[in-house]
């Protein structure tokens, strides 16, 4: 991690919770997308649940209804049990099954108050960023591994549906980032055709029981037969999802000739490598802001796939946000890129996309990974040393988002803490 950080006290939500859903409330905030720590709740990844990690979760969530706040908790973002990494990890098929028992033990002890919940966060980066290009934990970097995780995190996502009956509506939120040529050239058309198939046919294929793309079958025969997938998977990855849940960031804009040595391949060995178009503005990610992409992308999954309902479970931007002589933080550059994807996901409303929910990354500012606290997505400022909470501008337009009356749509915004501490 940058800087050498850790996860380990992070914005301290553990223990902060309370007063944190106080000021959700006093946000507006209407739904609470958070994270369930599977190791919390089963250390090895097996057997029984740890009686105190559950309580927590029953106290966040009564602490979220006792304010008028709608619990969506996320079963897996990222915190895989070491023992089950120690097994080998995703690649493995038991650790799918291992999932389908977690889920199924928050759910019981859950479903009475949970309306929505949520499987695996963005599965491409778990077995892409973690098996394939070494990125994220546990660092390996392996196209063939990254394969057989991509395979069982789908199959663990419909096990856990399967077994999650009974109460609440269940999906699942892909990393949905758009790829497309920088030039109309066939080398660039090509390599942004396999990046899109890597990042998101790999995944909305099978969850819309088309099985796995032949184009990307076929990139990869000399890496993996998919000789993982067994009889019954497929049908068992296409269960009927509830809702499907849309991770939105940024578009690719694709070349298939590096452009320098500081620019990393898209993983996947697809000769593919994302670059900012000219005069695109840009995040402290580096990260293209093009919030046109979230309508184009949003109607085009409608048109191709059709889900019955859909909520952007993430968007938002990291800056270098300063605490200014005043001690606020004017973060105008986040307040604009929040507005125009929330207008984005009004248009795409209004062109007859399902949408029922709008999520923000981040409440807080958080431990954002390989970034470490590097990076500051949250519209409230976090001061790590003292725990200290101060919303930014952004949140201040946000608390006014939240006061006007809804016109012509269910959309809700919504706040997300990030991995929650």
């Amino acid at each position: 991690m940058k800087g050498g950080d850790t996860g380990d006290v992070a914005c301290d939500h553990y223990r902060r919770f309370e007063d944190d859903v106080a000021l959700m409330a006093e946000l507006g905030v209407g739904a609470y997308r958070f994270s369930v720590a599977w190791p919390r709740i089963q250390p090895d990844g097996r057997g029984s649940p740890n009686p105190r990690g559950l309580d927590h979760y029953r106290r966040l969530v009564d602490a979220l209804l006792g304010r008028g706040i709608v619990p969506v908790p996320t079963l897996y973002h990222w915190d895989l049990p070491q023992a089950l990494e120690d097994a080998g990890g995703w690649p493995v098929r038991d650790t799918a099954a291992r999932f389908a028992e977690y889920a199924a033990i928050v759910h019981d002890t859950l479903s009475d108050a949970v309306p929505y919940w949520i499987t695996l966060n963005e599965p491409w980066c778990s077995a892409w960023l973690g098996y394939g290009s070494g990125v994220h934990a546990p660092g390996l970097r392996d196209d063939g591994l990254a394969l057989a995780a991509t395979h069982h995190l789908l199959l663990a996502d419909g096990w856990a549906r399967a077994a999650m009956t009974g109460g609440g509506r269940v999906g699942i939120p892909l990393h949905r980032q758009p790829s497309l040529p920088s030039i109309d050239t066939p080398e660039d058309v090509r390599a942004a055709r396999l990046a899109d198939l890597n990042m998101n046919g790999l995944y909305l294929d099978p969850l819309f029981g088309r099985g796995y793309p032949t184009e990307i079958v076929e990139h990869y025969a000399g890496v993996s037969d998919f000789g993982f997938v067994q009889d019954g998977d497929l049908a068992a990855i296409a269960r009927p999802l509830d809702f499907l849940g849309v991770n939105y960031y940024r578009i690719h804009t694709i070349t298939a000739t590096q452009p320098s040595q500081d620019v990393s391949e898209i993983p996947g060995s697809l000769g593919a490598w994302s670059i900012v178009p000219p005069s695109v503005p840009v995040t402290a990610m580096d990260w293209p802001i093009e919030p046109f992409g979230l309508t184009d992308l949003l109607v085009g999954l409608q048109r191709e796939y059709g889900p019955r309902r859909v909520m952007v479970t993430e968007t938002g931007a990291a800056f270098d946000d300063e605490v200014g002589p005043d001690g606020a933080i004017h973060d105008a550059e986040r307040t604009a890129y929040l507005r125009e994807h929330v207008a984005a996901a009004h248009a795409a409303i209004a062109a007859g996309v399902p949408l029922e929910g709008f999520f923000v990354w981040s409440l807080l500012d958080n431990f954002e990974w390989a970034e470490g606290y590097s990076r500051r997505f949250g519209i409230v400022h976090v001061d790590f040393r003292t725990q200290a909470r101060t919303p930014k501008d952004s949140a201040a337009w946000y608390r006014g988002l939240t006061q006007r009356p809804r016109v012509g749509s269910a959309l809700t915004p919504a706040g997300e803490p990030g991995n929650g501490g």
